[in-house]
């Protein structure tokens, strides 16, 4: 699922206070400016006399606007391909596939919503096993009948869960809408100020108290003259939040509900790898054009914002709907990044369960043969993934004779928070000593959206492109690195601070040095700096 991997806050940031920190704070300096941003400015600074080349990123997520105002310059364009002309002109299996390509679509239509996989392996194994009589079974189905029964149980767990939300967060839309409207009629067309508000007459009456302390927070936090404008925004927020709710039960959690028809391949055979369209943008890119914007929005334009990376060309590989990606279409995208000359691949999604790990598995070592750096996002669920699957993952489930345990060209991820210690760690970001690599900024990240428009998000998702846009950084200055140099300068140059913070999940104070492989967060001046005494 999209790291999305981003959080969703569905009463408006805005609500409660926005966060006294720059809109750029990631490129900021700890040193100067106080804010343990990347240090990008001071990271160019050194490169100031070294000439760059272009570096392709892939970006495999939910899809990028390549139209965007400030990223058209920089979206990838195949330069053995012909725009419209109905052929493969490459020769690559692709047609037309001119900024990227899109694994979650057919001729006439692109998945977009679909289920977590549980459901998908619930349905698989529902189907199998559950008109079997378990004491009939012999010791392997046995196994795989006791599968099918954790399945179930998770399934109807999670399908009760997002029923229960969806109800509950619909019924707490409505009677804060109510609450509003019952203030305004209260007031009887006096102006809406905090003084006409206190001077309601609120006994015994929750419905109008609690109307009154939100307007009150939105006139506080925002010197408010457009009431109804903040009002219809706060409703469309409420109303993303029932939409979110609404997805979870309808699509997420359904086992009567399988989209996979619309793309028309074969989904029970994983080494197909000829299928989809070019369509690369389209509806539900939001998360991906955030994502590719922290890479490679166009730097020193005067338009919205800069991104990390200068000297870059963004691939769009749409492979992710509103809802868990699928293991064979994860390795088609890796295996299209790879073939078609991205030297970098950010990943911001996950989830929980694997469908066919071999196939993914196989496809990082494809990327690995081929010398191109793998960036994962840890996950937004607050847990510890040493103990807990977060898929996919750089350790391989068949390891070859003599081979490597785990890919060695794989970052993960986890976010860092704009606030000193001890909320230095992102609340929701996944953590763990032996399976995140490194922190990086990732909550209030402003960036590009689709139809030339930009806004912030929290996430794993955007702390994955953090390190994605530093790694082009670096390979753009000196393509003489290897991935595996890129990696181990990106972790060995992270900064480390002897500080304790909230863990995730249970807020306890621990050392920050204890939640990730690295011990340290991300910065572009000193992974750049670590590069040039490495090649000089």
């Amino acid at each position: 699922m999209r790291q999305i991997l981003f959080l969703v806050f569905f009463i408006p940031v805005f609500l409660f206070g926005q966060p006294s920190v720059p809109l750029d704070w990631f490129h900021l300096c700890p040193q100067e400016d106080g804010i343990r941003g990347l240090s990008t400015e001071r990271a160019y600074a050194l490169l100031q006399d070294r000439t760059s080349s272009t570096v392709i990123v892939a970006v495999i997520d939910s899809g990028v606007d390549v139209e965007h105002e400030d990223l058209k310059d920089n979206i990838w364009v195949n330069p053995g391909e012909i725009a419209g002309t109905g052929r493969d002109d490459d020769g690559n299996g692709y047609v037309d596939d001119i900024h990227g390509w899109n694994f979650i679509g057919g001729p006439e239509k692109d998945v977009i919503n679909d289920n977590l996989e549980i459901t998908r392996l619930y349905r698989k194994f529902r189907d199998n096993y559950s008109h079997l009589n378990p004491l009939e079974l012999n010791r392997r189905d046995r196994m795989k009948y006791a599968e099918y029964l954790t399945y179930k149980r998770a399934y109807e767990d999670g399908r009760e869960r997002a029923l229960d939300n969806y109800e509950n967060f619909s019924a707490f839309r409505d009677r804060l809408v109510r609450s509003i409207d019952l203030v305004i009629l209260a007031l009887d067309d006096q102006p809406i100020t905090i003084e006409n508000l206190r001077q309601i007459d609120t006994e015994g009456d929750f419905d109008v108290s609690f109307g009154i302390s939100v307007i009150e927070s939105l006139l506080e936090d925002e010197g408010v003259k457009d009431f109804d404008f903040l009002k219809d925004e706060l409703i469309q927020s409420l109303n993303d939040g029932v939409d979110h709710y609404h997805s979870r039960y309808h699509y997420y959690y359904n086992v009567d509900f399988d989209p996979r028809w619309k793309v028309g391949d074969n989904y029970e055979d994983s080494s197909e790898r000829y299928y989809g369209n070019n369509r690369v943008s389209g509806e539900f890119s939001e998360h991906g054009t955030h994502v590719a914007g922290i890479i490679g929005a166009v730097r020193g334009n005067d338009i919205g914002i800069d991104g990390i990376a200068s000297d870059v060309s963004i691939m769009s590989i749409r492979t992710v709907p509103n809802g868990d990606e699928r293991d064979k279409d994860v390795a088609n995208a890796i295996r299209y990044a790879v073939d078609n000359g991205a030297s970098i691949i950010n990943m911001s999604f996950g989830k929980g369960y694997a469908w066919d790990k071999a196939v993914v598995d196989e496809a990082v070592r494809h990327a690995e043969r081929n010398d191109v750096l793998l960036i994962h996002a840890a996950g937004n669920s607050a847990q510890n993934n040493d103990l807990n699957d977060n898929f996919p993952n750089p350790v391989f489930e068949r390891r070859r004779f003599l081979g490597p345990r785990q890919a060695r060209n794989w970052i993960e991820v986890g976010a860092l928070n704009y606030a000193n210690p001890p909320d230095l760690v992102a609340s929701f970001s996944n953590y763990g000593a032996e399976t995140v690599d490194i922190f990086a900024p990732g909550n209030f990240i402003y960036s590009t959206v689709p139809d030339n428009g930009y806004n912030d998000f929290p996430g794993t998702s955007m702390a994955a492109p953090m390190v994605a846009g530093v790694a082009a950084i670096i390979r753009s200055y000196f393509p003489e690195l290897s991935a595996r140099e890129v990696r181990s300068i990106i972790l060995d140059s992270a900064l480390r601070e002897d500080v304790d913070v909230m863990r995730p999940g249970d807020r306890e104070l621990v050392p920050f040095s204890s939640l990730s492989t690295s011990g340290g967060y991300l910065s572009a001046y000193q992974a750049v700096r670590m590069a040039l005494e490495k090649t000089n």
